[in-house]
């Protein structure tokens, strides 16, 4: 048995994350060479990864990043409750995000490949999933320009981190408002800011589906413009950000709300840990 330092152990379980018994087995295997006993616990780790690639991943959490007049927001997601609220869990998201942000990368795939620490991100991650011992994965990725932005990160749980996470774009001044607005969007989830980004193929085919089932509701054919209009409109209230009720004020709609408030949303983005 290889004469094991005591030091080299906890720094060993320290950096790397790894349990008392695996940690002692790889520098026993490596004769007490911490380098070596590194690798062995490394490749130990990306084994374990290999095996968790068809897990599924339904908790996490969402974080955001500022960096040069942009908002860059994540999710990342892993197996566990228990997992998602573990401080080298929230450490590593919070590398994730800072590295994304720096990068300027605006979809998945250059978010992965965005450089951190001495890797990348992807890297990082894969690392960080083999000490842990969950599937740990990045989920979804955006970075929003704009003159001003409003971010709202939402706990499901008062026990788990933000697990809801939207980042608005806006012109104006009025950041109450704003934020009220991302709030609004984390209840109701709009998919556009306005009816006009809707693609033509998605209205089309909502007008199509509720003309079938108007006709099948046996309403008159000359009653059927009216009642197919009055049905779309429903549509782009759910979809629609300004076509919505005001979360706070129903009587009014998103669109009266920002108007009032000197606002204009020019985008933004939402993120639903597990949806």
């Amino acid at each position: 048995m290889a004469n094991i330092s005591i030091a080299d152990l906890k720094m060993l379980r320290e950096q790397l994350g790894t349990g008392m018994s695996d940690t002692k087995a790889a520098l026993d295997e490596a004769n007490g060479d911490v380098e070596k006993a590194t690798e062995i616990l490394r490749l130990k780790g990306a084994k374990g990864n290999a095996k968790r690639a068809d897990r599924s991943t339904s908790e996490g959490l969402v974080a955001t990043a500022e960096s040069e007049g942009a908002v860059t927001m994540i999710a990342l997601a892993c197996e566990t409750d228990f997992v998602a609220k573990n401080e080298k869990f929230i450490a590593l998201s919070e590398r994730v995000v800072a590295a994304v942000a720096a990068s300027g990368a605006a979809d998945l795939e250059a978010a992965l490949a965005a450089p951190a620490d001495s890797g990348t991100v992807q890297s990082i991650i894969e690392a960080q999933a083999a000490t842990i011992g969950e599937k740990i994965e990045l989920t979804k990725v955006a970075r929003l320009e704009g003159a001003a932005h409003a971010v709202y990160l939402h706990r499901t749980s008062k026990d788990l981190p933000p697990q809801v996470g939207v980042v608005v774009a806006y012109t104006g001044d009025d950041a109450e408002t704003s934020r009220a607005v991302a709030q609004h969007i984390a209840m109701f989830d709009p998919r556009y800011v306005t009816r006009e980004e809707v693609p033509a193929t998605e209205v089309e085919k909502e007008r199509e589906l509720v003309t079938e089932i108007a006709r099948g509701e046996g309403k008159p054919e000359a009653a059927l413009p009216k009642i197919i209009e009055g049905r779309l409109t429903g549509f782009f209230k759910q979809m629609v950000l300004l076509d919505q009720d005001y979360a706070r004020d129903n009587k009014q709609s998103v669109a009266k709300v920002l108007d009032a408030a000197g606002l204009t949303v020019t985008g933004f983005a939402r993120f639903k840990i597990g949806a």
